[in-house]
């Protein structure tokens, strides 16, 4: 068993491929980690040691679980919500002028308000339920996919439509055939730049519109001077993040794998390392 041992540990790095310096990195993080907490006696509720971290966080697993599918559920919806009205609206942006005149203006407004400070209409308008928290992350993640995607839907050379229209194709089959697939690498990092700000809109919405979820739970751990918890909540939400992420890249991998960014960055991750 003892000599079998070294071979299944080093078949397991092998498979593990892109992941493998990721997770020795985080190994190592977490080593310094725990031997620091431990050697300078640091208190807990300063700097707690990640075997505090992941106790303090299996005493309270249902009560974890159970705000992360709230989160994890506020944050999904929203994002999907900003895909399904960004997209279809950059389209139309992108094939008419007088529409970008008329809605560029008031998207540019939203967006540079603060959406903390918006935070608390939300709960006048809408209550303490779902709205208010899928409302935020709807914004949030509505620009840069706006953005991205009328930028890559206009980006491709005139004289490719102007010759493809010259042989009598529909304007539907440019779209489909020449304008989307121009646009969808443009679109994806739009969708991955929105991924990453999804968990902390649904956060900030919690903070202030919700008695439920990571968001509230982090308030009152730190309010409590549960710092252990404050960590598991933190690293639970980034979790949910990178999963999210990971889904869009996975997602653009199979949608447009005919492209340069594509073909370099086969077998890598941008997340944890090549």
């Amino acid at each position: 068993m003892s000599a079998s041992s070294p071979g299944a540990v080093r078949r397991l790095f092998t498979r593990a491929g892109p992941w493998r310096d990721g997770i020795i990195g985080f190994a190592v993080l977490f080593v310094a980690w725990e031997a620091a907490a431990r050697l300078l006696d640091i208190p807990r509720y300063i700097l707690p040691a990640p075997t505090v971290i992941w106790s303090d966080f299996l005493e309270r697993y249902p009560r974890m679980m159970d705000a992360a599918v709230t989160t994890a559920g506020e944050i999904v919806l929203g994002f999907i919500l900003s895909v399904l009205v960004s997209i279809p609206l950059a389209i139309l942006i992108s094939y008419s002028r007088p529409i970008e005149r008329s809605v560029m203006p008031i998207i540019v407004a939203l967006q540079i308000i603060p959406k903390i400070a918006i935070a608390p209409l939300f709960i006048i308008w809408f209550g303490f339920g779902l709205a208010p928290k899928l409302l935020l992350v709807f914004l949030l993640c509505f620009f840069p996919i706006l953005v991205s995607a009328t930028t890559g839907l206009r980006s491709v050379p005139s004289d490719v439509l102007d010759l493809a229209r010259s042989t009598g194709t529909t304007e539907f089959l440019v779209f489909r055939k020449i304008r989307l697939p121009h646009a969808l690498p443009s679109i994806f990092t739009g969708l991955k730049v929105a991924a990453t700000l999804a968990t902390t809109a649904a956060i900030v919405a919690e903070f202030v519109a919700s008695d439920r979820g990571l968001g509230y739970m982090l308030l009152e751990f730190n309010g409590n001077l549960e710092t252990g918890m404050v960590f598991a909540t933190v690293i639970l939400l980034s979790f949910i993040g990178v999963a999210l992420y990971s889904v869009v890249e996975f997602i653009e991998r199979r949608a447009v794998s005919w492209h340069v960014s594509q073909r370099s960055q086969a077998g890598s991750n941008p997340l944890i390392g090549s």
